[in-house]
């Protein structure tokens, strides 16, 4: 294989960053080369321990207040409850707090225009790559657009009253409040991040955010519903590592301890990837033993059906078994590649470990506070909307513990 064969030899398909331009922008997933080393180095510390931490009461509040919302439902007789719809809401929540400080009611709107934007890009028919393409679906595509200009409206007013805000000591511990910072020294406005690409990473970890860590923690409860013996496993080892799962002074290295959680958010990650495929585009003309990718070709990289191939993974490959991942961070994959669940190389997700903390918070106090078993309205349909996820949401039947 060639020496020539480099990350920046590599680049996001230039059709992608068009036609998904009014919900991601120019933010961290789009740009590339010293574009995307800036954003990075500027993003990257939001992610640290100890800004990780300070987040972490404001999901306990979150995830038990959706809880509470559960118990009221189940004592007044309805025990099947749409745990699709209800994590992704709280999920909605929790990045608005802890990434841009949002009040619950300008996060809603934030919310609810992505989601919508969402379903207008990816439910209807669409010519991706055709030329002309977006003159064949007019009406999506104007539609689209004009949720684009206002969510860009929205978050650039947000950012606006942000920046006005008088400054007293440290900065706000959100990633917005980070970014606000990196930008000024000793006060004075040094414009690292223009309001234009602070709107577009905002829109960029807003829906990243809470899409990822949502759904796999709805793939997570689907798949403990139909094998209830984990759940026993995790309630054990919940008990043994927090006590009685009770999280007001939890900390970022107790959650790490949860090692059997860890195996499970793995192996739910590998057969329902929230990312269900990745694009690249060759940048220059690239050699490959005797094979040339010409330069400007698109290549998919079919996650889910990579992480289903049973020449990576064995005959076992469509079971839940956590524990292939006890020992081994591949899960007995024969190839170091063939599981990517946050992406790989230089770009892997940088908030990868906000999505392992919150997924363990949000699971650690469903687990201590319900038993659930999977409700015979169920309808198994896994469908690609930009993510994976149940087209007919997921009811579960809760019993309190």
């Amino acid at each position: 294989m060639s020496a020539d064969i480099k990350g920046k030899s590599w680049g996001k398909p230039n059709v992608f960053k068009h036609d998904r331009e009014p919900m991601f922008g120019n933010g961290l997933v789009m740009v590339e080369g010293e574009e995307w080393v800036r954003h990075r180095h500027l993003i990257t510390p939001a992610f640290s321990p100890a800004n990780l931490k300070a987040m972490a009461s404001l999901m306990v509040d979150s995830a038990t207040s959706m809880l509470d919302r559960w118990t009221n439902l189940i004592d007044s007789g309805q025990q099947e409850i749409d745990v699709e719809r209800e994590i992704i809401s709280t999920a909605g929540e929790i990045i608005a707090k802890t990434s841009f400080g949002l009040s619950y009611e300008n996060g809603r709107k934030v919310f609810e225009k992505l989601r919508t934007m969402q379903i207008t890009l990816f439910k209807s028919k669409r010519f991706v790559g055709v030329p002309f393409g977006k003159f064949l679906n007019p009406k999506q595509n104007l539609k689209a657009k004009k949720l684009g200009i206002e969510i860009d409206t929205l978050l650039r007013s947000i950012i606006t009253e942000r920046s006005n805000k008088p400054r007293s000591g440290k900065p706000e511990k959100d990633l917005l409040g980070l970014l606000l910072a990196e930008n000024t020294v000793e006060g004075r406005e040094k414009k690292v991040l223009t309001t234009k690409e602070l709107v577009d990473e905002c829109k960029t970890f807003f829906f990243g955010g809470h899409e990822t860590t949502a759904l796999a923690l709805t793939w997570t409860l689907l798949l403990l519903a139909v094998h209830p013996e984990w759940q026993k496993e995790l309630r054990e080892e919940i008990e043994e590592v927090i006590g009685d799962g009770r999280l007001a002074n939890i900390d970022v290295t107790m959650l790490a301890r949860l090692k059997k959680m860890g195996w499970v958010m793995n192996e739910v990650l590998r057969l329902y990837s929230p990312a269900p495929n990745v694009q690249r585009q060759a940048r220059q003309d690239i050699r490959v033993d005797d094979l040339v990718v010409p330069n400007g070709t698109n290549i998919w990289i079919d996650v889910v059906s990579m992480h289903h191939d049973k020449k990576l993974w064995g005959q076992d490959v469509n079971e839940f078994k956590p524990e292939r991942f006890k020992d081994d961070i591949f899960g007995g994959c024969n190839h170091k590649m063939g599981f990517l669940p946050f992406g790989f190389g230089g770009r892997m997700c940088v908030g990868k470990n906000l999505t392992n903390m919150e997924y363990k918070i949000v699971l650690t106090l469903i687990l201590t506070r319900f038993s659930f078993s999977l409700s015979p309205n169920y309808c198994h349909t896994p469908s690609i909307l930009l993510s994976l996820r149940p087209m007919h949401g997921l009811p579960l039947i809760f019993k309190p513990i």
